[in-house]
């Protein structure tokens, strides 16, 4: 193994931010970085000697290659998390148009919003994967966060709480229990689950997130990122009173000023319920 290579391997080993899943990407996709610099002829580089021209000869290199602008930012993101750790913040520009990298286009006021129904579950044999597809729909979880679901631990009464280590960037957080709907669903997971997470004992979370993309492929299910637009939309209209712009309700230029102060409100909150500290990433969810 390469110096760079290893150091940033024992990097990530050191400093254990966020999730497994994030752990695990950020390591992906520094050890990505790692072999791209070896082969744009910096084959001598340690971690700390990272430099300005090591961090344009790979956004050159990104750009050349047409990445998509979520996939650069990721990587950015990494390459951040990498210079902080050794000192480096100062090697990187704070913001990514420095690089050419453009903005990522977050609103389409198209909805994404995807339900499960009765019979779609029914076609999931796996009991476990269909109880995270009700949570997930229910209450708007991520896929990973409602697999890892202890369902004895979540439960507070009138509200979620979601451990650190279920969710992305290992950001605990709450989400309310509003709807007798919600409730039931609750109750059979914790049926199913006793005092455990929703990953069967016998197995770990990536063998149960195997099973889960295997069974929810056979039953003909894909982009299930949509049970959390449905979710989202959902409180938009609880929150508003009224359908959000992707839903076909009013766009924010025909709002008057109390709708918009109402709006900005209910972004705010779903942004939160849904793992985010950025109103404006509920475009994605809801359109402007």
């Amino acid at each position: 193994m390469r110096d760079l290579n290893y150091q940033l391997k024992e990097l990530c080993r050191k400093n254990r931010d966020g999730s497994y899943a994030t752990q695990a990407q950020r390591l992906a996709l520094l050890t990505l970085m790692a072999n791209q610099l070896h082969e744009l002829g910096y084959r001598q580089m340690a971690a700390q000697s990272l430099k300005p021209k090591h961090v344009e000869a790979l956004t050159r290199h990104w750009l050349k290659a047409d990445l998509a602008v979520a996939t650069m930012k990721n990587r950015m993101a990494a390459l951040r998390w990498w210079a902080e750790k050794v000192g480096r913040q100062n090697v990187i520009a704070r913001s990514n148009d420095h690089y050419g990298i453009p903005e990522r286009q977050f609103v389409t006021n198209v909805s994404k919003a995807q339900g499960v129904d009765a019979d779609a579950l029914a076609k999931v044999r796996d009991e476990h994967v269909r109880m995270s597809l009700e949570l997930q729909q229910a209450f708007g979880l991520r896929r990973e966060e409602a697999i890892k679901f202890i369902p004895s631990y979540a439960d507070r009464g009138d509200h979620l709480v979601l451990k650190d280590t279920w969710t992305k960037g290992g950001k605990a957080r709450e989400i309310p229990l509003r709807t007798a709907q919600q409730r039931e669903v609750l109750d059979r997971a914790h049926q199913l689950a006793g005092r455990g997470s929703l990953i069967p004992a016998s197995r770990t979370y990536i063998q149960q997130l195997r099973v889960y993309e295997g069974h929810t492929a056979r039953a003909g299910l894909s982009k299930l990122h949509g049970l959390r637009h449905a979710y989202a939309q959902q409180r938009y209209l609880d929150l508003t009173g009224r359908a959000c712009p992707a839903a076909g309700g009013l766009r924010a230029d025909q709002l008057d000023g109390a709708q918009k102060a109402l709006d900005t409100a209910a972004r705010l909150t779903i942004s939160l319920e849904l793992g985010h500290e950025r109103e404006a990433v509920t475009a994605i969810y809801l359109g402007r």
